[in-house]
């Protein structure tokens, strides 16, 4: 067996966190899946589904599947900032 990468696995690698998607054309990617979502935010799948029926986070349903937004996941991390005087 030959030390190959699947082309496949290799394009549709997991997001990790600091780092920017990237799209097939080089630009940054707009949407996330959950499990995208769920990394960035260092919680859950299932907390980003409570986010999402508590209505603290949109999603884009363009077709059947889920995704969020990267702007609205900044826009939740920046709510949940706590500001001290």
């Amino acid at each position: 067996m030959l030390n190959r990468k699947d082309p496949v696995r290799e394009e549709h690698r997991t997001f990790s966190p600091g780092f920017h998607s990237k799209g097939s054309v080089g630009q940054t990617r707009r949407l996330l899946s959950l499990k995208e979502s769920a990394t960035l935010l260092g919680v859950s799948t299932v907390s980003v589904r409570r986010f999402i029926w508590a209505g603290r986070l949109p999603v884009v349903r363009l077709t059947r599947k889920i995704q969020v937004e990267l702007r609205d996941l900044e826009r939740l991390i920046d709510a949940a900032k706590d500001r001290l005087p």
